[in-house]
């Protein structure tokens, strides 16, 4: 009898030693700070309060996403917990709660941080600690070009420069005698569009009469600037703005009893904030901008599958107006957050993450417009590069899609 337990206690400690040894095919499952068998931790920073309060919508939409995933099984057995912290567009509170989130709550990651001075703040803090700062809300061209020297950091929606290009294709190809004023906010997020209209006008670059900024945080109006422009001749007025600055843009060019033709940058053109201008006094004729998400207010998408599981999902946000396009993107985002930590399966580390996120994806979102496409490469980690010029439609008070999808994969250096 003893000898027998000898013989099983010997076969059992080979059994424990062959697996010690990676006897087995399946590898040990890896997890990371903010990982449980249950839970994955991520943490979020955005504008709930403050002049850019418009955008704090977001945060909500993509945590929308999370729950229906949590409701649908999760992602391999867990459930996403996304704790949103109100930085109100502030760069200080911005570096303060992101400490916050990393070092006292153990987040995972931090999760589409909203505004381009605010995340440019923390980046150097996030890439020394090594932890993902991942599908940054802003298109600052900075947050994807310097992937290489910030390799814990992405972005995700197409860079502002890129953007900037396409409206410099625009202006040439329909308006090539235009005489252009700009208005930009003074800060990076500005000065990456006019950077990109500036080097997509290229030679034409005189085409530029006048170019006017304004510090958001000190924003009462834009009164000086237009009338700037207007005086130096601009009859095409460029708009590069954060949402409240932006419609007080158009409502004031219109009370100056002028009728430019306008460019408005995509983040701040969802129909619900064409509205508010509209409802404060601004007479919307000849506006120009880009889109690369399908926007709920377009009735041809009534059908669609994308829009039909948006529509599920933001029922899940009892905050969200339906209608408004940022809430689709936020869904858009935590689209393709969950299909990076699908992807990542068993191996659930950062370092895991965020090279899937930088270097794999090739996704087809279907809240993006058909022919959108999601992906990364080892050499090129601009998610989403491809967009679509639209006109604003003055009588049914809709965005318009004009054209095919313009690809400017390659092209920002």
């Amino acid at each position: 009898m003893a000898k027998s337990g000898t013989r099983i206690a010997a076969i059992a400690a080979f059994v424990v030693t062959i697996a010690a040894c990676g006897g087995s095919n399946t590898p040990a499952p890896q997890t990371d700070v903010g990982i449980t068998s249950t839970e994955i931790l991520l943490g979020n920073t955005n504008a709930l309060s403050g002049a850019a309060a418009a955008y704090g919508t977001i945060s909500n939409a993509a945590n929308a996403y999370f729950t229906y995933v949590n409701n649908n099984g999760g992602i391999n057995g867990r459930k996403v917990t996304l704790k949103i912290l109100d930085d109100g567009y502030n760069p200080a509170n911005t570096v303060t709660l992101t400490k916050q989130l990393v070092e006292q709550d153990k987040v995972f990651a931090i999760f589409g941080g909203l505004g381009t001075q605010p995340q440019t703040s923390v980046r150097d803090y996030m890439n020394t600690n090594k932890v993902p700062q991942l599908f940054v809300a802003t298109g600052a061209t900075t947050f994807n070009l310097d992937f290489k020297s910030n390799p814990w950091t992405l972005g995700w929606q197409p860079p502002y420069q890129g953007e900037s290009r396409i409206y410099a294709k625009d202006i040439l190809a329909n308006h090539p005698s235009a005489k252009i004023g700009v208005l930009y906010q003074s800060d990076d997020y500005g000065q990456d569009y006019l950077k990109g209209l500036t080097d997509g006008l290229g030679s034409n670059a005189s085409m530029i009469v006048d170019k006017q900024s304004f510090d958001l945080a000190t924003f009462k109006d834009v009164t000086a600037q237009l009338v700037s422009m207007k005086s130096k001749g601009a009859d095409t007025v460029f708009v590069f703005a954060t949402p409240k600055p932006a419609i007080t843009a158009l409502v004031t060019i219109t009370k100056l009893g002028w009728a430019p033709t306008i460019y408005l940058n995509s983040v701040s053109n969802p129909q619900v904030y064409m509205g508010l201008a509209a409802k404060a006094g601004a007479a919307l004729k000849n506006v120009t901008s880009v889109g690369y998400i399908k926007d709920p207010t377009d009735p041809q998408w009534d059908n669609d599958g994308g829009m039909k599981l948006y529509k599920t999902v933001i029922a899940n946000c009892s905050t969200c107006n339906v209608l408004d396009g940022f809430n689709i993107y936020g869904v858009a985002v935590a689209y393709t957050m969950v299909d990076v930590l699908k992807q990542a399966g068993t191996n659930m580390t950062r370092a895991n993450v965020m090279s899937i996120a930088a270097n794999s994806l090739n996704e087809n979102n279907p809240f993006l417009l058909p022919g959108v496409s999601v992906k990364t490469t080892s050499s090129d980690h601009f998610p989403i590069m491809q967009e679509q010029v639209i006109t604003w439609g003055a009588t049914d008070k809709l965005w318009h899609l004009q054209g095919s999808l313009i690809d400017e994969r390659g092209t920002v250096k």
